[in-house]
């Protein structure tokens, strides 16, 4: 099976770098800029007839969609390009594979929710309602992305970190190497998810359904029996402090002294989620993923990252 992964030169588009190595799949990797000696296909995935022109060249049977605009603050004062990138970008990545016949992975984001006082795990049943641009366009990407008629697996995850790129793990390695004390805010409670277990989980869906349509004649594999919106994030809860907490313990800077604080000491211009973690039991279910412990997954990424550094 041939799986074109747009975004590749992100956090989890690197991670699928990794799991291709282990796979049976041939994987194209693309982003909207070259990194100097890492193969990349050049693709602006905003432009249908190159997304078009790229899947009629690679004959793609599958993209894993790792592209977004994930700035969440300054989405508030750019939601045409917010929308551009999170909502028309998977459409038409959506169209192509409806013309195809092929199937979409799309990542999404717990930000989906959030203006409901949620005190239980979110399902993949709740209906969104998104605190901010970001999550909005997020949804409405969702939303073109159901409606375009596909197949689609769409993976809702959140609090994203990994070896690569920036994210809030090596800043908080970073800030409690060199910081004798800072401030977290406890009141945003989620679950923090290792890249690298998603792009594993990701990898499990595409041989699920290489097998299905292996198994099924042409004619019967017009509907992918598992198509549908999934979560994924690491076991377990936790609030940002939390999260620093661990990550300080790990990286070996107990010294900084980490104090809990509300999300109104760090004004922003959008209102995040106060409790956004995600009920897994469907993926769990219905592909036999295994979801690790996030604290079990920290420890790996920031051995990882200490290793690398040494």
């Amino acid at each position: 099976m041939n799986i074109l992964v747009t975004g590749a030169n992100g956090q989890l588009g690197n991670e699928m770098r990794l799991v291709a190595g282990e796979s049976a799949h041939t994987f194209i990797f693309s982003d909207v800029v070259e990194v100097p000696g890492v193969e990349t296909l050049q693709l602006d995935i905003t432009d249908l007839d190159a997304v078009r022109s790229a899947v009629a060249a690679n004959k793609v049977d599958a993209i894993v969609n790792c592209a977004a605009y994930t700035n969440v603050d300054a989405a508030e004062t750019n939601m045409e390009l917010a929308e551009l990138l999170n909502a028309k970008a998977p459409q038409n990545l959506a169209v192509a594979m409806e013309e195809r016949g092929g199937l979409l992975v799309h990542i999404s984001t717990d930000y989906v929710f959030g203006a409901e006082p949620y005190n239980t795990p979110c399902t993949e049943e709740q209906t969104g309602t998104p605190t901010g641009v970001y999550g909005l366009t997020k949804l409405h990407g969702e939303e073109h992305i159901k409606e375009s008629g596909c197949k689609h697996v769409i993976i809702r995850t959140a609090w994203l970190y990994s070896e690569f790129g920036k994210n809030f793990c090596k800043t908080m390695m970073m800030l409690t190497a060199t910081k004798p004390e800072l401030k977290v805010v406890f009141d945003q409670v989620g679950t923090p998810t290792y890249a690298l277990d998603l792009a594993r989980a990701i990898a499990v869906v595409l041989d699920d359904y290489a097998a299905e349509a292996c198994s099924a004649a042409e004619s019967d594999f017009a509907v992918y029996s598992k198509s549908g919106i999934y979560h994924y994030s690491n076991e377990g809860v936790c609030s940002w402090f939390d999260f620093t907490k661990m990550i300080a313990q790990y990286n070996g800077t107990t010294e900084c002294k980490v104090n809990p604080c509300h999300s109104n000491e760090f004004p922003s211009p959008v209102k995040r989620p106060s409790y956004s973690v995600l009920d897994k039991t469907k993926i769990k279910a219905t592909f036999g993923v295994e979801v690790p412990y996030w604290t079990d997954s920290l420890k790996v990424c920031i051995a990882n990252l200490k290793n690398s550094n040494n």
